[in-house]
């Protein structure tokens, strides 16, 4: 590793440990030239998943994306910022863990609708409500059935890859 300060390929390593979310390694080092020390990530290389659009297009794909689209659906409700996130992060990790490489748009927005059910049904709706792209009021309103039926959810058991 070349030194930062000095320019220098000549140190060693006197500390590593796992960092705080467990996909990278923190690394203490010190130049043997210049003796300071600097700090080092390794992380491991992944494929970047892409997400497949309704008209065939293959985009990189975007946490901020999905954090856009949460943040505007809980826009003005009582949901902290620390579990949108949360629910960012899980999606996420759902989606690393299930897709080598590539995953439909469609199935990133179930995902999504699976969350929002359970935290809040007003956020569901505002999201289901662009998301589904509802053609009339009856298609809403078919939507809504599961959630004025005895509040159920509606989405329970949908999400498949």
């Amino acid at each position: 590793m070349r030194c930062p300060y000095c320019k220098q390929d000549n140190d060693r390593v006197i500390d590593s440990r796992s960092s705080g979310d467990a996909y990278a390694i923190r690394r203490r080092r010190e130049c043997a030239d210049c003796s300071r020390r600097f700090t080092t990530y390794e992380r491991m290389e992944e494929a970047p998943l892409r997400v497949v659009k309704k008209d065939g297009s293959r985009v990189p794909f975007n946490r901020n994306h999905v954090l856009k689209g949460i943040l505007k659906s809980c826009e003005k409700r009582p949901i902290a910022l620390e579990k949108i996130e949360e629910i960012t992060a899980r999606i996420e990790r759902s989606l690393t863990e299930m897709f080598d490489r590539e995953v439909s748009s469609k199935y990133i927005g179930q995902l999504v609708m699976d969350e929002l059910a359970q935290l809040d049904r007003v956020a569901y709706v505002r999201f289901a409500s662009v998301y589904r792209e509802f053609k009339d009021v009856e298609q809403f309103l078919e939507e809504l059935k599961p959630f004025l039926e005895k509040g159920g959810n509606p989405i329970a058991g949908k999400t498949s890859p």
